[in-house]
């Protein structure tokens, strides 16, 4: 039986930036698509007007997506602004009189995480929660132990199954599409385990810097920013075992599951990494030991993949940006054509951004009289097409209280107990030339099995 749908939307921190380059533009996609009619509801401390905010909105439509006139002038009649402090109880006062008419409320907090409990705090004490849903966004807090104190937190005024944990990342298509590739072809299935996977690579490349985010990055690093989340997300698709039933938290409960059988990572298997000049980004301190990258080996503890090591990395201003998996296969038992045959002969490769692609690394016959091979790659290209961003289909999604793309209590908590042991400067810090594939150190973490796949620049699909 489907969930009965939210009927307002209270938005905590209306006035930010994540509002200005995402949130806007999503609802007015779902507005436009018919999926978007009930009271929005801003708070946020800014000393704004309800016609300031108006203004604000139709910039951010304009800059992040295209303004949709009929889209944005319903959006518009939907509006009302609430101009106060998250301290003051007059604030929520003033909100439980907005939502007189309503039982379903999803309140969204895109609030610093050190403000969660006094929003919280703040909502209970008004009776305004009714049957409420609650969408937070990451960072999840900073470690294992703020992570559970959060949960407590969110525990406190809401059910399990009302608390969505965004992470635009898991509403990528090209994310999704792992898991959909894994279990809708029956030929993966017999290979995907340790009998016949060697190694798994998982590489998030990125050609730019920090981007005038330094002091945010600062507070953050390669392993809070990306690693614990974004990176172990992936891996809990590559590896995870199918579903069980269709309910929304079967995907979650079956990757959280996963999560938790991957050992928490050993310092002597980790390079951390800073490209030379972060230190000179505006917000960064001079003396910054802060990583921008970062190199992993990791081992997942269960019956298919014990002993298969998942080698994973992340960087800054690297030569190329993709995020790039690659599976390389075991070489057959015997050699039968003694050959000396490359790493990655056999693989599969999925290329998750900038684009997406699908190779498949098979080994053929050179033509001629000699027995001898060349590796080759079926590759398949995809287009997203009228693919939904990721805030719009999440934003969709935790209205109708469906919950499978959302990150799990159980889920975070394993995902921080996986990085606890490497969080601050208990690794050292190498440097590395911007343009480069990172620190010279990180080719140790993967030297027992070969060398790092290296993403290249975007290839065109051949014409015809």
């Amino acid at each position: 039986m489907s969930e009965p749908l939210s009927d307002a939307f209270v938005f905590f921190g209306a006035t930010g930036d994540l509002a200005y380059k995402q949130i806007f533009p999503a609802l007015q996609a779902l507005t436009a698509r018919g999926r978007f009619d009930i009271p929005f509801i801003c708070v946020a401390r800014s000393g704004w007007s309800l016609e300031r905010l108006k203004e604000r909105l139709k910039e951010s439509l304009e800059n992040h997506g295209g303004l949709q006139e009929e889209a944005y002038a319903k959006l518009c009649s939907h509006l009302v602004y609430i101009d106060g402090d998250y301290r003051e109880a007059s604030t929520y006062d003033k909100l439980c009189t907005e939502l007189r008419h309503t039982a379903r409320p999803l309140y969204y907090l895109a609030i610093q995480p050190s403000m969660f409990a006094t929003v919280v705090e703040g909502l209970s004490r008004t009776g305004c929660l009714r049957e409420p849903r609650v969408v937070v966004e990451k960072p999840f807090g900073r470690d294992l132990a703020s992570a559970r104190e959060l949960n407590a937190i969110l525990r406190s005024a809401f059910a399990d199954s009302s608390i969505f944990r965004i992470d635009h990342f898991l509403g990528k298509e090209p994310v999704q599409n792992i898991y959909y590739t894994r279990f809708a072809n029956s030929i993966l299935e017999p290979l995907w385990n340790r009998n016949y996977i060697a190694s798994v690579q998982v590489t998030m490349a990125e050609e730019f810097g920090v981007g005038g985010r330094g002091k945010f990055f600062e507070e953050a690093g390669a392993i809070r920013d990306v690693l614990q989340n974004h990176l172990l997300e992936i891996v809990a698709y590559l590896s995870m075992d199918a579903s069980t039933g269709d309910a929304p938290e079967a995907i979650r409960d079956e990757s959280a599951r996963l999560l938790r059988a991957i050992k928490p990572l050993d310092p002597a298997h980790v390079v951390r990494g800073q490209f030379r000049g972060y230190r000179g980004e505006p917000g960064v301190a001079p003396d910054s030991s802060v990583e921008t990258f970062v190199a992993v080996e990791l081992y997942i503890d269960t019956w298919r993949w014990a002993g298969v090591p998942f080698y994973i990395r992340a960087g800054k201003c690297l030569p190329v940006t993709s995020t790039t998996v690659t599976v390389a296969f075991k070489r057959p038992p015997r050699e039968t054509f003694g050959e000396i045959v490359p790493a990655f002969s056999n693989h599969l490769r999925f290329r998750l951004s900038p684009d997406v692609l699908i190779g498949l690394g098979i080994r053929v016959k050179v033509p001629g009289e000699r027995r001898v091979g060349e590796d080759v790659e079926l590759v398949a290209f995809q287009s997203e097409g009228d693919a939904m961003k990721p805030y719009e289909r999440l934003l969709g999604d935790a209205m109708r209280g469906d919950a499978s793309l959302f990150a799990s209590e159980g889920a975070v908590e394993a995902q921080w107990r996986i990085v606890d042991p490497i969080l601050g400067n208990v690794t050292p810090l190498y440097f590395y030339d911007q343009g480069s594939w990172g620190p010279a150190e990180a080719d140790q973490v993967i030297a027992r099995d070969g060398t790092w796949y290296n993403p290249k620049p975007v290839e065109a699909p051949a014409e015809g």
